[in-house]
């Protein structure tokens, strides 16, 4: 190895929670999408880097909020039979496809896939996810990162209640896991000073940032204001290579179009072809010229990690630390060969004399710079807050900021009390950071106003029930089915 420098790779896993939610546009089928072309194959990878023997792979985030839904009795037999239902598709597109060689074989490959994904969950995921992501943080072949509970974003919250979701997910994570993250990838990368107090008392010692608010120089993890608590930063000149909000490498013509469906069965057909052309004007999904790109780009992301570092060293006149952040999401479920891209990224680096570890692991190599004072920011648009507190959601903001005050004005008990429990939880969700992006990028904003809106009118009928006795039988199921987090303890605000 020649010793370039150090490369972090660090995933977020995050979906709001979904499960009993089916209105949404695509519903549940969101999820489970994500967890077969996603989950799945990352998992896998993963499983066999351990087996390999190989530690320190990557750092990897996993959102409370998405660890329940994947742990969740309901999602589980859901998932299983959407699984089912997904093989059956691709028999039906065999015999639809049977005259064109392209969509015949890809109806084959797909059929492959989907068996070995059904298996894979038979065999392996039967008792949800924790137990799965547990042998991976056992084995050290990932650093797992955590969060607060239901991805709130925390500049927005009080400070009473952004240490209780911030403690409440920490405790929810090592329940599941068996481990208390020392780090976490705060929702949206949200940011205001002196939230690094906050993070030191709960127990975080390094969290994740974007690059502006560093003003670009993230070639090393920084301590924040007077504490010890370390931000990393995004460095985007490497992390945009891959995914920007204009560019990057799923979008080349020969990847599978994540957009284009085949309806009548309810698969991809179609390579991207071209950004211009229409739906049924694009061209069959081929996998050798998918491969032969993808060959390409892992060629062009290595040399492009090579490149920086070497500038970073001329720079700092020492080795220093590139960090390249993206949603788990991406790798398999926005882009089809992501995860293909992924293995051969962490195969290759090392190769090319690049220590590939975790944010922990580059503590451990000294690459910590000299304290630093940050900005208000998020990773959002303009690296502000605008996508969270802007015009399009001020509405939203005042209504959050006034059930905070409802939230802390509840009654104290001194024996635990489920239905405040099951009130407190229904705020969280209320509070979810996911809603207001949703408005503000127009993406299903009906859908994420209706949210916001029953979780909040949730939260006060249960609270007008504290201490009343039983609850109404319709109000006791969607309370019980409904709470991700039943560990969730009100006595703790």
């Amino acid at each position: 190895m020649t010793g370039e420098g150090t490369f972090c790779l660090v995933l977020h896993s995050h979906l709001p929670w979904l499960p009993h939610h089916g209105s949404w546009p695509v519903g549940e089928e969101w999820l489970y999408q994500a967890w077969a072309h996603s989950y799945l194959p990352v998992v896998d990878l993963l499983r066999r880097f351990a087996a390999e023997g190989r530690r320190d792979v990557l750092t990897l985030g996993v959102t409370p909020v998405l660890a329940a839904q994947l742990d969740d009795p309901y999602a589980l037999r859901a998932f299983h039979e959407w699984l089912g239902h997904w093989q059956l598709r691709t028999v039906q597109a065999g015999t639809l496809w049977r005259e064109d060689p392209l969509l015949r074989e890809l109806a084959a490959a797909e059929y492959r896939t989907a068996t070995r994904s059904l298996e894979d969950f038979e065999t392996r995921w039967r008792h949800g996810f924790s137990p799965v992501l547990r042998s991976l943080v056992d084995s050290g072949v990932v650093e797992l990162l955590g969060g607060p509970y239901a991805h709130p974003f925390q500049p927005l919250l009080q400070p009473r209640v952004r240490s209780f979701m911030l403690r409440g997910g920490l405790a929810d994570t090592e329940l599941r896991i068996g481990h208390r993250p020392a780090g976490i990838w705060a929702p949206e990368c949200g940011y205001a000073p002196g939230m690094e107090e906050d993070y030191a008392a709960a127990g975080v010692r390094r969290f994740l940032v974007d690059g502006p608010s560093l003003h670009g120089d993230t070639a090393f993890a920084r301590p924040v204001g007077s504490t010890d608590v370390l931000c990393f930063g995004r460095d985007l000149e490497v992390t945009y290579r891959v995914w920007s909000p204009r560019a990057g490498y799923p979008g080349h013509a020969n990847y599978r179009d994540f957009h284009t469906w085949a309806h009548e069965v309810g698969l991809k057909p179609s390579r991207v072809t071209g950004k211009q052309v229409e739906p049924a004007d694009k061209a069959p999904y081929d996998p050798a010229l998918a491969a032969d790109t993808l060959r390409a780009h892992v060629k062009d992301f290595v040399e492009t990690v090579v490149s920086r570092l070497r500038e970073l060293r001329s720079l700092h006149g020492r080795e220093a630390l590139v960090v390249a952040a993206y949603d788990t999401e991406l790798f398999g479920h926005w882009w089809h060969e992501g995860p293909a891209w992924l293995e051969g990224v962490l195969r290759a680096l090392p190769e090319a004399g690049v220590r590939v570890t975790t944010l922990q692991g580059a503590v451990s190599a000294g690459l910590v710079g000299a304290p630093v004072e940050l900005p208000a920011s998020s990773w959002g648009s303009g690296k502000d807050w605008r996508v969270w507190d802007g015009e399009q959601v001020a509405d939203m903001v005042a209504d959050n900021a006034a059930l905070q005050q409802r939230l802390l004005a509840l009654p104290r008990a001194e024996t635990r009390d489920r239905v405040a429990d099951w009130a407190v939880g229904e705020a969280t969700m209320a509070l979810s950071s996911d809603w207001a992006f949703m408005v503000t990028k127009d993406s299903a904003a009906d859908y994420a106003r209706r949210r916001a809106a029953v979780h909040t009118a949730r939260f006060d009928e249960l609270a007008s029930l504290i201490g009343r006795g039983p609850l109404p039988p319709s109000v006791e199921r969607w309370a019980r089915e409904d709470n991700p987090f039943g560990q969730l303890d009100a006595r703790q605000l």
